[in-house]
C-alpha cells in the first residue's frame, strides 16, 4: 500500500494489513457493498457463438447488453443461453450495445446458475472453463458484498478481510455502506479532446438513513470521512449535491442516479481521504484521483509506483491519499 499525504506532498509505502494504523476512533470509513452479479455469459445464433455481458435489467422483461463480436447480432436475431433461455434482439445500439426481450423467463437467475464473472478484459480466461469460473467468482467480490446488480466490483475494496474490518471497528472507527451499482460509467473511457466534453452515463446509489446520519455528524465534528474506492467518492459528493444547498457540508439519504463527472478544479464537499487502486490512464478514475490529490503529486505517485513494482489495475496494489 503507498500512503499519499497531499498537505506535505510525502509518499511512502507500506502494506495494506496495517491500515488500521492510519485511523482513529471516530473516524468514519465508507464502503460500497454493491454485489458483483456474473453477467458474463455466451449465446448462440445457429452456429455463430457471441459473448454478452448483461448491463441491466429494463423494465418488461427486457435486458440492455454488450456483445462481441458484435456484427452478428442484429435486429430480431434470436440468441439460445442455455437452460431454455432464449432472447430476442429488439434493439441495436453503438459500441456493441444491444437490447435482447426475454419475455417472462428467469434471466437473473440463469446467470446467477451459469453466468461467469464480468472480469476486466485485460485478464485472460479460457472460455467455458468452470474451474476459473468458480474461482473468479469468489475472488471477484468484496467479503462484505451484499445486493444489487454490479457489472464489477469495486476494486478498492477487495483489500480487505473479515479481520482488518473487525480490527478497524474494535478501534472506535465507524464503517458505513452505502451502495452504487457499478456499471459503464466507471470504467467506459474518455474519449473526448477535452476532459469538460466527457459525457458521463448514469448509475444509481442508495444510502440508508443511518449511513447518512453518521457521515454528517462526523463532518459536524471535523472527524475525517475516508471513502473505499471512486465510486463511493461519487455517491457520496453525489448525495451532498442532492440537499440543494450551493455549499453542501452534508449527505441526503435515499435512491438517486448520479452522472457526476469528477475532474481536476472539483470542491470536494463530504470526501476527507481516499483508498484506491491504481487506475488505467484516459480513464475517470485517474482524473477523480487527480482532482483529489492533484495532478503533480499523483503523477509522481505513479512514477514510483512503477519503480517499486507496483501492481495496477483490479487485483493491483493500493493508494491511501490522506
Amino acid at each position: 500500500m503507498m500512503v499519499v499525504e497531499r498537505e506535505k506532498g510525502r509518499i511512502s509505502h507500506g502494506r495494506f494489513k496495517n491500515i488500521p494504523a492510519y485511523f482513529q476512533p471516530g473516524h468514519v470509513l465508507v464502503l460500497n457493498d454493491s454485489r458483483v452479479i456474473p453477467a458474463r455469459v455466451w449465446g448462440q445464433a445457429g452456429r455463430r457463438e457471441v459473448e454478452f455481458l448483461f448491463l441491466k435489467n429494463i423494465p418488461a422483461g427486457r435486458w440492455e447488453a454488450l456483445c462481441r463480436p458484435a456484427k452478428h447480432v442484429t435486429k430480431n436475431s434470436v440468441f439460445s443461453f442455455g437452460r431454455d433461455l432464449r432472447g430476442k434482439v429488439i434493439e441495436v445500439e453503438a459500441e456493441g450495445k444491444r437490447v435482447l426481450d426475454f419475455g417472462k423467463q428467469d434471466v437473473l437467475g440463469f446467470l446467477e446458475e451459469s453466468g461467469y464473472a464480468p472480469l476486466p478484459p485485460y485478464i485472460k480466461r479460457k472460455k467455458h472453463s468452470e474451474p476459473e469460473r468458480a474461482g473468479d467468482l469468489a475472488r471477484y467480490q468484496t467479503v462484505y458484498a451484499r445486493q444489487g446488480s454490479s457489472i464489477a466490483a469495486p476494486t478498492a475494496g477487495l483489500h480487505f478481510t473479515p479481520e482488518i474490518l473487525k480490527t478497524l471497528k474494535a478501534g472506535g472507527v465507524e464503517v458505513l455502506s452505502v451502495d452504487l451499482e457499478v456499471g459503464l460509467a466507471t470504467f467506459q473511457p474518455v474519449r473526448a479532446e477535452r476532459v469538460e466534453d466527457h459525457l458521463m452515463l448514469e448509475e444509481t446509489y442508495t444510502i440508508s438513513p443511518q449511513a447518512a446520519e453518521a457521515v454528517n455528524t462526523a463532518k459536524k465534528k471535523d472527524l475525517p470521512v475516508t471513502a473505499v474506492g471512486t465510486t463511493v467518492v461519487r455517491t457520496l459528493e453525489s448525495a451532498a449535491g442532492e440537499t440543494g444547498q450551493d455549499s453542501p457540508r452534508a449527505i441526503k439519504p435515499g435512491t438517486f442516479s448520479t452522472g457526476l463527472f469528477i475532474y481536476p478544479g472539483y470542491n470536494f464537499n463530504i470526501v476527507d481521504r481516499l483508498l484506491t487502486n491504481f487506475h488505467l490512464p484516459r480513464s475517470t478514475l485517474l482524473l477523480l484521483v487527480s482532482a483529489f490529490a492533484g495532478r503533480e503529486l499523483i503523477r509522481e505517485a505513479y512514477r514510483q509506483a512503477v519503480g517499486q513494482r507496483y501492481r495496477f489495475f483490479s487485483y493491483g496494489d493500493c493508494m491511501l491519499i490522506l
